[in-house]
């Protein structure tokens, strides 16, 4: 590439960048003034705009991403990323979305449907809270050991759906970014969430993506311990010797665990099988569904070991996780859908039993821990929680529609949350992307469940 051609890629990628955040407020957009502002958009269903009722569509009259201000940065290239890196109170002030494919699906009307837009919109709309994007599908993935901390240092970190599947690396033929990849950035979010870090939300192919990460990170944990003869300062071998038990009776129940259908169908056994996280949905589900609390499930007609539900049952009462909180309070929540794959509840189920096995073993050697090659344990959930299912004609199709992600610091005892879901909260019920549809306005957003429950999401998030 030319000096002249670098120079003309430069500035059309980021010449024309905001260099100070916000759109519509006068003075500059912070996570102060994007924390009152959601609290505000959530304190009832018909106060006023307090910000400027300005469009959004002015200077980008079809509402796409790099055709014009709110939606310029977009992350095509190294030399973007470097930029933004330049500017951290840009990417300090603002969502990250991670955009696994070019759109999730289509909806009913033949519309490919970006969803990125429909968050970047909300977010705008109802707090002045910029979006920065990273369309990983177009530029591939940029070195995750320095894009990671850099995205968790804003407000939060969405990833996105898409139409590809889980269960099928080729699915994702045609993008500069690999299944493998986006499992790599994916482990590496989990891992990423500390007190100093942004939630994160995924969602639908995020959702699967994340739950495939859980069993990755616990199967990659229980690998390593089993592989070791001794650590360096552990007194006896107790802590290993702990943390081996652990670790055997997780294999033990993880190879075994069979995954069956409501209709006694088995698609997998062990978590080996391609489908152990995620398989397909018996229905697939497009457009407005009803979320209900989860239930636990039958375990002996389903073959579900008993301890694996128990777990649950603790978790769910330990801790609050939102989305079930917002079911309960409101008369009922209504949400977009749209996916043909289902996260598996026994995996998820698994997965809170293997953390909570791991996390209460690391507990009393965890200053040893500290400065083994095991530190990375530490990193680990506490727990998670499914927190809501979804019907049809009541019968029960998605049984995790969403969960929260738990951490617990081992020496503040402070608990943080990150989310995945597999609905769509940034759609609202037409399936329809802002650009393609009259914009909602502020008092429509105020009423739409969907909406109302991503900003309560982002408003707990940056609480913690």
């Amino acid at each position: 590439m030319t000096l002249a051609h670098q120079t003309a890629h430069q500035a059309f990628s980021y010449s024309n960048w905001r260099l100070r955040p916000g759109y519509l407020s006068e003075g500059d957009s912070d996570f102060e003034s994007v924390h009152v502002l959601i609290g505000q958009f959530l304190a009832d269903r018909y106060s006023p705009n307090p910000l400027p009722d300005a469009s959004l569509l002015t200077e980008n009259p079809k509402f796409q991403w790099g055709y014009g201000k709110p939606l310029e940065k977009v992350i095509k290239s190294q030399e973007d990323f470097e930029f933004l890196m330049k500017h951290p109170h840009l990417f300090r002030n603002a969502i990250a979305i991670i955009e696994p494919w070019e759109h999730v699906g289509q909806n009913p009307l033949g519309e490919d449907v970006r969803a990125s837009l429909n968050v970047a919109y909300i977010a705008q709309k109802i707090a002045d809270c910029d979006s920065v994007l990273f369309p990983v599908w177009s530029s591939g993935l940029l070195d995750p050991e320095v894009m990671v901390p850099l995205i968790t240092s804003g407000l939060a970190v969405v990833v996105e759906g898409g139409d590809p599947s889980v269960r099928d690396a080729s699915t994702f033929e045609g993008s500069k970014c690999s299944l493998d990849h986006l499992h790599c950035l994916v482990e590496k979010l989990l891992l990423s969430r500390s007190p100093t870090s942004a939630l994160a939300l995924f969602i639908c192919l995020g959702h699967q993506l994340a739950a495939q990460g859980h069993i990755n990170l616990i199967k990659r944990a229980v690998k390593q311990v089993l592989s070791l003869e001794s650590l360096p300062r552990d007194r006896d071998g107790k802590m290993l010797k702990a943390l081996k038990r652990v670790c055997q009776q997780i294999e033990k129940v993880g190879s075994s665990l069979k995954i069956t259908k409501r209709n006694g169908h088995v698609i997998a056994e062990g978590w080996d099988h391609p489908e152990f996280a995620v398989g397909p949905n018996e229905h697939k589900e497009v457009g407005e569904r009803q979320l209900h609390h989860y239930k636990s499930p039958d375990g002996e007609a389903l073959g579900i070991p008993q301890e694996l539900i128990s777990a649950h049952e603790i978790t769910a009462d330990e801790y609050e996780g939102v989305i079930d909180t917002t079911i309960e309070y409101e008369r009922e929540v209504n949400i977009a859908m749209f996916h043909s794959d289902e996260v598996n509840e026994e995996a998820i189920l698994f997965a809170n039993w293997a953390y909570r096995l791991l996390h209460d073993a690391i507990i009393p050697h965890r200053s040893v821990l500290a400065g083994s090659r095991l530190a990375w344990l530490l990193k680990l959930p506490d727990a998670i929680e499914i927190l809501c299912s979804t019907t049809i004609d009541d019968e029960i199709v998605t049984e995790c529609s969403a969960t929260c992600i738990i951490y617990k610091d081992f020496e503040s005892k402070q608990i943080r949350r990150s989310f995945t879901c597999q609905f769509h909260p940034e759609l609202l019920s037409d399936l329809r992307t802002v650009g393609t549809c009259e914009p909602p306005t502020y008092a429509r957003l105020k009423t739409d469940d969907g909406a109302r429950l991503f900003a309560r999401l982002l408003y707990e998030g940056m609480q913690e």
